[in-house]
């Protein structure tokens, strides 16, 4: 797949920042998923002063918009461009950790796929906070309220009219359907969609449901914040970067920001949500005083609040690639990723430990770029739903400028690596199914290799979904960070909404699920300031 990178549209007009103007009810930190979702639906209402601070520029441009086009964002200024540190289990590599600095963040640079999580995620994170607001029953009506679905009716599980366009994808390509049928020849069962009934009980495969409207990506920027953008109420404020949170003892009264090189200070009345991500919320937080005591205290930071789960549990989707030839060239469908498959290896599982996502052309890592990649092929991503690995994220110094430091331990817990071969083990029986005749040649890579070299081709070709989570998380233990309101422990005025809460990740894609946190933290913030 050669992709070219397209011309910047024009930018969009988006209420300026007076300089006098620097007061207001809420400032949401990050337009990323979950802080689109924020501030949008807090700019409902007209009568409160809502500012989003997001640190890249515009959406305006075709790379976020053509769905085709999203591998072009990877790299781009529309990237944070963060990398693992070196990791011994995957033989020292720095894995790179893509995350969108753009507004709409992820859901503006990534493959579109929404993903709503397994029922027992959901039940889970209830468990873990204590609350029944997270659970299945419940999360499913913020999901059919936020959902405008183009797709087979589901009104038990699928919802109309909400803010967030979704539908399958559309006319999908043969081999997706070949994937499909070939799971089906293994005895994995299909489904009309991935969003229902495939994820109340063991998995399946299905066509991938899609944020793609009327050809163009319809980010969750699009869906909640560009709607309101002319409001005099809502500010948003680009190319921004919020270095700390301001305190007037354990009360956050504001944040300060670098904004054309200069530290702007930015007050709230009411609250401030951090949205930054599973990276630079904890910074952010660490930055700010908040966070594990020795941590700070190496870089001469005043502690506010000692929190020693911030940057802790830090998890994400690891993958490993299992490349076929095609025995023609194919086109690519809308983002080359049409179809995905979950599955349980054993049925006794309370949530799919497999998570294979399509793609309809070759993708090796660059390790492994050298050993044969077809001309014209695609790939399985054989991945793990629920890795056992745990990192974190810690401060390079206390500098805004000063880089957070990643270190995702990939492959650190030794059942991730045996759970690896499962999964690829189970990829290559699939591509060997009567179903890929006629359209695959053969099986490219691994192929057979002797035990060794394969275990190196796995350590090798271990890359990220770039579903960063867990890094601030919600629950009742000493290591959470907030509660299920979403509060941050010991500290008022100061909530946080993004992947990073997450007890653990989520089965799948996380943009849907931040879409649901971003949703509870605003019924939150209604209820306890009865708005």
């Amino acid at each position: 797949m050669t992709l070219t990178h397209s011309t910047e549209r024009a930018s969009p007009k988006e209420p300026p920042a007076a300089d006098a103007e620097r007061h207001y009810d809420f400032i949401v930190c990050g337009a990323g998923t979950s802080g689109c979702v924020v501030a949008g639906r807090l700019a409902e209402n007209p009568e409160l002063r809502v500012l989003l601070i997001e640190a890249g520029s515009h959406d305006e441009h075709d790379d976020v918009m053509q769905p085709g086009h999203w591998p072009l964002n990877l790299g781009s200024a529309r990237d944070w461009n963060f990398a693992g540190q070196p990791n011994a289990h995957v033989n020292h590599r720095r894995i790179p950790l893509n995350m969108g600095r753009v507004l709409g963040g992820g859901s503006s640079v990534n493959v579109m796929v929404w993903a709503r999580g397994h029922q027992n995620d959901w039940e889970d994170f209830a468990a873990e906070s204590g609350d029944p607001a997270w659970n299945y029953a419940s999360v499913l009506e913020i999901y059919k309220r936020v959902e405008d679905y183009i797709g087979q009716p589901d009104p038990a599980r699928r919802g109309q009219g909400g803010p967030v366009h979704v539908s399958p994808a559309r006319n999908a390509q043969p081999i997706a359907h070949a994937m499909i049928e070939a799971a089906r020849e293994l005895g994995i069962p299909s489904f009309d969609n991935p969003n229902g009934q495939m994820m109340e009980g063991r998995g399946g495969a299905a066509i991938n449901d899609l944020i793609v409207k009327d050809g163009q990506r319809h980010s969750i920027y699009r869906a909640y914040v560009h709607p309101r953008r002319h409001q005099p109420n809502l500010t948003v404020l680009t190319d921004t970067q919020v270095s700390r949170v301001l305190f007037e003892g354990t009360r956050v009264v504001g944040v300060e920001a670098l904004r054309e090189g200069r530290l702007e200070r930015y007050t709230a009345q009411q609250e401030v949500i951090l949205s930054l991500g599973a990276v630079n919320t904890p910074k952010v937080l660490m930055q700010s005083g908040v966070g594990p005591e020795d941590e700070l205290r190496r870089h001469g930071i005043p502690l506010v609040q000692h929190l020693p789960g911030v940057g802790a549990n830090h998890q994400d989707h690891v993958s490993f690639a299992v490349i076929f030839e095609y025995s023609s060239p194919q086109p690519v469908g809308y983002g080359g990723s049409e179809a995905t498959l979950y599955w349980s290896s054993s049925a006794a599982l309370r949530q799919p430990d497999m998570f294979h996502c399509q793609v309809e052309f070759p993708v090796p890592s660059a390790e492994n770029a050298g050993l044969g990649v077809p001309a014209h092929g695609w790939t399985m991503f054989a991945g793990l739903a629920h890795p056992k690995s745990r990192g974190r994220i810690t401060l390079s110094g206390a500098n805004v400028g000063d880089a957070p430091l990643i270190e995702p331990n990939t492959l650190s817990d030794p059942d991730d690596l045996r759970c690896a071969y499962d999964n690829i083990r189970l990829v290559q029986e699939l591509g060997a199914q009567r179903a890929f005749r006629g359209l695959v040649k053969a099986e490219s890579l691994p192929g057979r290799m002797s035990p060794g070299a394969l275990e190196q081709y796995v350590r090798n070709a271990a890359v990220t979904y770039w579903h960063q989570s867990c890094t601030a998380k919600m629950g009742r233990d000493a290591m959470s960070v907030v509660d299920s309101r979403l509060q941050v422990y010991g500290l008022q005025g100061l909530r946080i909404a993004d992947a990073s809460v997450m007890p653990h990740v989520t089965s799948g894609n996380t943009m849907a699920p931040c879409v649901v946190i971003g949703e509870r933290a605003v019924q939150e913030i209604r209820t306890v300031h009865g708005i």
